[in-house]
């Protein structure tokens, strides 16, 4: 697994520096596509569940699951890449948000907030901890900034399969769930909005975007219980 995260963490770099206004989201995607081919691994996306592409590119409203296409970068933006590759059989997942030239002080600390409610939520992942002291975590740091935290998409094991259980929402009671142990292995990744925290689904079956219509960022790591503490696999 520190293998398929390796080339998610390097495959999601290269399309971070490759962020630029005028530069199209299938552009991205095909950057995601050369370094995920070139290290031998399989896009984790691509096929899953009718998923058309090996990246997930949303852009300002968007949550999560946008499609990429021939939509152009503007600056201001803010864009949410969410990519997973395969490799022998085990699955790396990560993601990050990624503000197009220059951005808002806002929307800076929409970003900040919410890279931070995530690294919140990794130090939670200690043998005897709570499932749910991860959630209250990120929880705790996204409301404190004035930020809502999305309640309809969560977190999730992963191993063999992309989704495994358990879930693992991004919001909770601290001190309740299941017991944390060493060898589980979670996809943490708070989704978190300007806005108000309600979401809805385009017509495409895929994009979220929030209801309100404000920005929402998404930052995700693949995070391995060890008895050493948290061990993020998803870094290059």
């Amino acid at each position: 697994m520190r293998e398929a995260g390796r080339v998610t963490a390097r495959a999601l770099r290269a399309v971070g520096d490759a962020v630029r206004p005028g530069i199209t989201t299938a552009e991205l995607d095909d950057v995601a596509v050369a370094v995920i081919e070139a290290a031998g691994a399989k896009p984790a996306f691509k096929g899953y569940h009718g998923f058309p592409a090996t990246i997930c590119a949303s852009r300002n409203c968007e949550v999560v699951h946008g499609i990429p296409g021939k939509i152009r970068l503007v600056e201001g933006d803010i864009i949410s890449i969410d990519m997973g590759a395969i490799v022998d059989g085990y699955f790396g997942d990560s993601a990050r948000t990624f503000g197009v030239g220059k951005i808002s002080d806002e929307l800076q600390r929409l970003l900040d907030a919410t890279r931070s409610s995530l690294e919140a939520g990794i130090a939670q992942c200690v043998p005897g901890h709570r499932l749910y002291d991860i959630g209250a975590a990120v929880q705790a740091v996204a409301e404190g900034a004035g930020f809502s935290v999305v309640r309809e998409y969560v977190g999730h094991g992963i191993g063999r399969a992309m989704h495994e259980e358990p879930q693992v929402p991004n919001y909770g009671v601290a001190g309740k769930g299941p017991v944390l142990m060493a060898g589980m292995v979670l996809a943490i990744e708070p989704m978190i909005n300007l806005g108000g925290s309600g979401v809805r689904q385009l017509n495409d079956g895929w994009t979220v975007v929030t209801a309100d219509g404000k920005p929402s960022a998404h930052f995700e790591h693949t995070v391995a219980v060890t008895e050493q503490g948290p061990r993020v696999l998803t870094l290059e």
